[in-house]
């Protein structure tokens, strides 16, 4: 049985990895961390990871950004698998992680879905034979609650398709102006909130009389916790090293 404790439990992400773990006999919590340590839960839950007693295989994170640091910390303190769901990281806290790396697991992505990392390689695949021609642009659409934009997975997108090019193009964020030109090597990023709309991710290959579109919906939340407890068991197996979805999908 793989133990676990869970950063940023009594958040919206946090409850949904509860209820999963809750209906897999080889999954449990034996700890959390949240900002409200005072709600009731059926196991010791801490304000900071520092406090945390509780021996564990893996840490799943679904926090704030402005946390990780403190719990990267903890982790190396404690020599705990520690694997990041949460998005908005700064270059600093991302350096952190390449430090950490180095002495623990340390799983990182900015979406944890199974779909949205095998829409990567397509799109790997597919750039390429298209980026002479073809205008690239992404769409995101999440709920109104979403603190950041453009989404961390947004920018995943758009960072595996530069990765794939023999150009990388430049990012713009959202297009306003009389008189764009909107040329091949600008790659348009586009946010929009509303509702309860867990994430829609829409890239958009537009050419000459031609269009083709690739697109990924979140119908729920519960695809993100499963990929991130899919990580997790992973991670309390592997040793010490930066780890992402890929190799999570490599491995299967």
């Amino acid at each position: 049985m793989k133990k676990i404790i869970l950063s940023g439990v009594h958040g919206r992400m946090g409850q949904v990895l509860q209820a999963q773990i809750a209906i897999d006999p080889q999954l449990t919590v034996v700890a959390g961390i949240d900002k409200h340590p005072e709600i009731p839960a059926d196991f010791p839950v801490y304000a900071t990871a520092a406090e945390i007693t509780e021996e564990a295989d893996v840490v799943i994170d679904f926090s704030h950004h402005s946390v990780v640091p403190a719990l990267i910390n903890a982790c190396v303190d404690r020599e705990l698998p520690l694997v990041v769901a949460t998005t908005g990281l700064d270059t600093d806290t991302k350096a952190m992680l390449q430090v950490a790396a180095k002495i623990i697991p340390v799983f990182v992505s900015a979406n944890m879905s199974v779909g949205i990392n095998v829409l990567i390689k397509a799109l790997q695949s597919v750039s390429p034979a298209l980026e002479a021609d073809f205008n690239i642009e992404i769409i995101e659409k999440h709920h109104n609650q979403k603190k950041d934009a453009p989404s961390g997975t947004a920018l995943l997108l758009a960072d595996a398709i530069n990765d794939s090019l023999l150009q990388p193009k430049t990012y713009i964020y959202g297009r306003h102006g009389l008189e764009l030109e909107n040329p091949l090597n600008e790659m348009g990023i586009h946010a929009v909130r509303g509702g309860t709309i867990p994430g829609e991710h829409t890239v958009l290959f537009a050419g000459p009389d031609e269009i083709i579109e690739l697109k990924h919906t979140a119908l729920s939340r519960d695809i993100f916790a499963n990929g991130a407890l899919k990580a997790g068991v992973f991670l309390a197996n592997q040793a010490a090293g930066l780890y992402d979805m890929q190799d999570l999908l490599n491995q299967s």
